[in-house]
């Protein structure tokens, strides 16, 4: 017979799984980041590369890790006011969110439930806006991360004052 301990591990892999299988947003800590190889691509890599580097000291810039297909954005953040946020959403790229000096608080919804359509798809810059009000308002802390997949509207920068985060993008395998 398992221990309690066990069956609970087991019963959140499982969860996991299936979240991961549909490709829901993901919200977790940074420890945890290697659970999520293997459905974000580029994590793996990015991960090395965040482990390897202090990124609260380099300069703001972008940096492509593998071309066109990770690309890090390190950046001072403007803090954002909600009520002036729209949701955004992507097809090309995957959005890895890592607030770095602070709180902060992010929205979502699925573009399923996205009815109000604000700036139609723009190829060249893989995004669209939505007007809709989100399904869920959330506070990511230093430490933890959110993963936002094509299925995922989403809007970010939420938080009292300028803040260093990190977006990276991952093209969608």
């Amino acid at each position: 017979m398992l221990s309690a301990s066990r069956q609970h591990r087991m019963l959140v892999a499982t969860a996991r799984n299936k979240i991961i299988q549909t490709y829901t947003m993901i919200l977790d800590k940074l420890e945890n980041a290697d659970w999520y190889f293997g459905c974000v691509p580029g994590f793996q890599q990015f991960m090395k590369f965040f482990n390897d580097n202090d990124l609260e000291e380099l300069p703001a810039c972008k940096i492509k890790l593998d071309g066109h297909d990770l690309i890090v954005n390190i950046c001072d953040q403007a803090a954002k006011n909600e009520k002036d946020c729209k949701l955004e959403a992507h097809k090309d790229y995957i959005d890895i969110q890592i607030p770095l000096t602070t709180q902060e608080t992010m929205l979502w919804s699925s573009i399923e439930d996205c009815q109000n359509v604000i700036k139609e798809y723009d190829e060249g810059k893989d995004v669209e806006l939505y007007g809709d009000k989100p399904a869920a308002r959330f506070s990511v802390p230093r430490g933890y991360f959110a993963v936002f997949f094509p299925t995922d509207a989403h809007a970010a920068g939420i938080a009292s004052s300028t803040f260093r985060k990190i977006i990276v993008k991952a093209k969608v395998e």
